[in-house]
C-alpha cells in the first residue's frame, strides 16, 4: 500500500504520546479515586485535575486562578457547544460574531445549533478590530445584537496568527462598549515554539464584563483523552453549566491524567514542543525548496497549522484529484470560511505526520500544486536553476 501523507489532521504528535507513563499513572490515579467511581463526577469534575489546570493557567498567565471556577469538559468542543447553548434564545435571531476564518469544528457546531455567524476579517495579527466594530455597529443598527464574540486570538486556526497585546486590549474595549460577552478559545495555548507569549484575553480585563475561556489537553497530549475545560467567574460559569446534562466529565480519564501530570506538566509540554517545532521547520524548508517561487505561507510561532496561499490560477478540483491519487491529505481553505467561500488557500497540519513523511510528502504536494496551476514543475525549476 502506498504511504499516506496526512497534512489534513489537526491532531498533535503521536511520537510524543506517553503511553508507558500514562499506564503507570492509571494505576495510582484509579486507586486514589477508588469507590468514588460509583458516583457521578458532577458539573465541575475531578478536583485534582482542576487544580492542575488552574495552576497551568496561573503559571502561564501570572495570575491566580480559582480551581472552583474551572469545569472539566469532554474536550474543548463541549465547551464551545455548551457556551453557545447558554446564550441562545428560542424564537429570536441568534448571531455570533467570529473571525470569518475559524476552526471548521466550531463552524459545524454553530450551524447544527442554528446559529448565524457574522464574520470579521483576519490578518496576520488576528481579528481586525476596525472590521469588528463595523460588524457590531451593523448588527446593532439592525436590532440584532450578537450573543457573543467568539475568537481564537492565539495561534489562530487556520491562519496561525497571534493577536498582539495592543489589539487584544482594543478588542476588549470594543466588547465593553457594545456590551457583548467574549468567548476566548485558547486550545493551542502551550503549543509554543519561540518568542514571547501574548497574554490570554481574560488576564487583561479586571472588570466583571462577561468572559468565558475555553482550553484543552487535546493539543498537548491527544484528542483521544477527551479532556478540556471552561474557566469563567460566577455567574457566567453557572450559566454555562446549566446547559450540562451529561453527569460530568469522565472521572476515570481525569484521575489518570491528574496522576500523570502532577508536577511534570511543563516538562511534558517542553518535550512535545521540541518535536513539533522540528516538524514545523521541516514543512517550512520543504515549502521554500519546492514552492518558494509560487506560494506564500504563514510563519506561526505556535500551534499546529501553516496557512498556504496558492497561485491565483490553481484549479482546486484538479489539485484535490492529484492529491488524492498521491495519497496526500490537506484541508482546503473553504473548510474554514464561515460561509464556505472558495479561497486560494490550504491548511497544512504538521503535528500528526512523521518527520520522514513530511520530507517525502511536501515535494509530492508541491508537484500537485504546480500541475494544478500550470506552472513549471519543481524538477524543471531545479534544472533551470
Amino acid at each position: 500500500m502506498n504511504r499516506i501523507y496526512d497534512f489534513g489532521s489537526g491532531c498533535t504528535n503521536p511520537d510524543t504520546f506517553p503511553v508507558e507513563e500514562l499506564a503507570k499513572a492509571a494505576a495510582s490515579g484509579i486507586r486514589e479515586v477508588g469507590a468514588e467511581f460509583s458516583r457521578y463526577p458532577g458539573d465541575l469534575g475531578h478536583l485534582g485535575m482542576r487544580q492542575i489546570l488552574a495552576r497551568r493557567e496561573s503559571d502561564r498567565e501570572g495570575i491566580a486562578i480559582d480551581p472552583d471556577h474551572v469545569a472539566l469538559t469532554n474536550g474543548s468542543m463541549q465547551g464551545v457547544t455548551l457556551t453557545a447553548e447558554a446564550f441562545l434564545v428560542d424564537g429570536e435571531p441568534n448571531i455570533i460574531v467570529t473571525e470569518e476564518l475559524t476552526y471548521s469544528g466550531t463552524i459545524g457546531a454553530y450551524r447544527r445549533l442554528g446559529v448565524q455567524m457574522a464574520g470579521v476579517r483576519v490578518d496576520e495579527q488576528g481579528m481586525c478590530i476596525d472590521d469588528l466594530e463595523a460588524v457590531l455597529q451593523r448588527l446593532q443598527h439592525a436590532g440584532t445584537p450578537p450573543r457573543f464574540i467568539y475568537t481564537l486570538p492565539t495561534y489562530q486556526n487556520p491562519t496561525g496568527s497571534v493577536m498582539p497585546r495592543e489589539r487584544r486590549l482594543q478588542l476588549i474595549e470594543v466588547a465593553h462598549r457594545f456590551g457583548i460577552p467574549i468567548v476566548e478559545d485558547n486550545c493551542y495555548a502551550d503549543v509554543h515554539f519561540e518568542g514571547d507569549k501574548e497574554p490570554a484575553l481574560y488576564t487583561l480585563d479586571d472588570t466583571d464584563h462577561p468572559h468565558i475561556y475555553l482550553c484543552s489537553l487535546s493539543k498537548i497530549l491527544g484528542p483521544g483523552v477527551r479532556l478540556g475545560y471552561v474557566y469563567a467567574k460566577p455567574p457566567m460559569l453557572k450559566k454555562v453549566l446549566d446547559r450540562r446534562y451529561d453527569g460530568g466529565n469522565s472521572l476515570l480519564a481525569a484521575s489518570v491524567l491528574a496522576s500523570f501530570f502532577g508536577d511534570r506538566l511543563w516538562d511534558h509540554v517542553n518535550r512535545m514542543n521540541i518535536a513539533l517545532k522540528e516538524k514545523r521547520d521541516a514543512v517550512f524548508a520543504g515549502l521554500q525548496t519546492y514552492l518558494g517561487d509560487v506560494c506564500t505561507w504563514s510563519h506561526p510561532v505556535g500551534g499546529l497549522f501553516i496557512w498556504v496561499h496558492l497561485p491565483d490560477d490553481v484549479d482546486h478540483q484538479k489539485l484535490r484529484q492529484l492529491a488524492d491519487e498521491a495519497n496526500v491529505r490537506y484541508a482546503p481553505g473553504s473548510a474554514f470560511h464561515i460561509e464556505g467561500v472558495d479561497l486560494p488557500n490550504l491548511r497544512l497540519a504538521f503535528g500528526y505526520p512523521p518527520l520522514d513523511a513530511i520530507h517525502e510528502g511536501i515535494p509530492v504536494l508541491a508537484e500537485g500544486i504546480r500541475s494544478a496551476s500550470g506552472v513549471a514543475d519543481s524538477g524543471e525549476r531545479a534544472a533551470a536553476g
